[in-house]
């Protein structure tokens, strides 16, 4: 399943260094707007104790992880929505994502210079949102003008749409983003192939200097009183130490985390933070050829879950055998599990919950 989140946020606040520190993919990162003009694109592995548990039991020969795709995307700027900075090339590939991770600058530092001349990112906030807001907006009155005529003709469907289109509008001329408002699944559906900039669910990383990763600042007390009706999460990362770590092994990657008074490192938290986001979850294979990891979105079906494995899994779904992931390590195998019962069969209609261990039976 491709997972893709986009970093946004205006030029120079550290988008392109955390995107390096993400990936192996090695972004331009420059002191100057739009340094990064095509969007650099680096897929990364979903860091999740559960996959080495079970294979240090298993001793498989292959491990794999579930995946991320993460997009840098140029820094926007005042106008974009207009085309400013290049600003509809970069809004299109945002369109793109499915989630935002969007970074504010929340440090100091007269070395590395700021579009608009000072630190302020509440500021910088509501200048991507405009951005994001004026652009949907657009597409949100283009739509209107083809539905209307339509909806006043007395025609059903035509008439639901106008009426999730003008809630819309409504909330988007208050300068407020899409996702503020509440929308069922069906009103969703309905505006889908819009694929609203601000109807995403968003991430704020709040890039600050070392001294402030574990308890903040000034700029990120601001921010995180400026965004607290939103009800979006703010993470505190430090480009900067994140850097600092990219060659470091293990080992010393731990030591110096425990230095800084960190227990994991940003990266490992945004990757995390960006799947959640999602609402995505993983369940496992685990086999003596590999034990791997597969994403769904919470509330799938076995047989949908199977589907990611393949179609015919999910064509020809006959069973799946489930073991929970705290039941397969606390006894330590498939079949020790089996002998104390904790093996379930399960049906269609069995919903998979997270580290669910399964094996799939079907038949094509």
């Amino acid at each position: 399943m491709a997972l893709q989140c986009g970093i946004v946020g205006l030029p120079n606040v550290g988008k392109s260094t955390l995107f390096n520190c993400l990936s192996n993919a090695k972004a331009e990162s420059a002191n100057y707007p739009f340094c990064t003009i095509e969007p650099n694109v680096g897929m990364i592995t979903v860091p999740d104790e559960r996959l080495y548990q079970i294979s240090d039991l298993v001793n498989p020969q292959k491990i794999i992880p579930t995946t991320v795709e993460i997009v840098d995307i140029a820094g926007l700027v005042k106008g974009a929505s207009k085309g400013e900075g290049l600003g509809n090339q970069f809004l299109g590939n945002i369109k793109n994502t499915n989630a935002i991770l969007h970074v504010v600058r929340c440090f100091d530092d007269d070395n590395i210079t700021h579009v608009d001349g000072s630190i302020n990112p509440v500021r910088d906030k509501e200048i991507i949102d405009t951005e994001l807001q004026l652009k949907d907006l657009e597409a949100v009155d283009n739509k209107i003008l083809k539905v209307k005529k339509l909806a006043e003709t007395g025609n059903k469907e035509a008439k639901s749409v106008h009426e999730v289109l003008s809630k819309i509008k409504g909330v988007l001329e208050q300068g407020k983003s899409a996702r503020t408002l509440e929308l069922d699944e069906n009103q969703r559906q309905i505006i889908k192939d819009l694929n609203l900039l601000t109807l995403k669910p968003v991430l704020y990383v709040c890039n600050v200097d070392d001294t402030s990763v574990v308890s903040g600042n000034h700029h990120t007390q601001a921010f995180v009183e400026a965004i607290k009706e939103e009800g979006a999460q703010v993470m505190l990362v430090s480009a900067e130490i994140e850097a600092d770590m990219v060659d470091m092994e293990e080992e010393d990657k731990k030591l110096f985390l425990d230095d800084m008074g960190l227990k994991e490192s940003g990266v490992n938290r945004i990757i995390k933070a960006a799947y959640q986001l999602l609402n995505y979850q993983t369940y496992f294979t685990a086999g003596e050829k590999e034990v791997r990891a597969w994403t769904i979105e919470a509330g799938y079906t076995a047989p949908q879950a199977a589907g990611t494995i393949h179609t015919d899994f999910e064509k020809g779904f006959i069973r799946a055998e489930v073991i929970a992931f705290e039941d397969y390590l606390k006894l330590g195998s498939e079949s020790k599990c089996r002998e104390a019962g904790k093996l379930r069969v399960e049906g269609k209609e069995y919903i998979v919950q997270d580290g669910d261990i399964m094996h799939f039976r079907f038949n094509v």
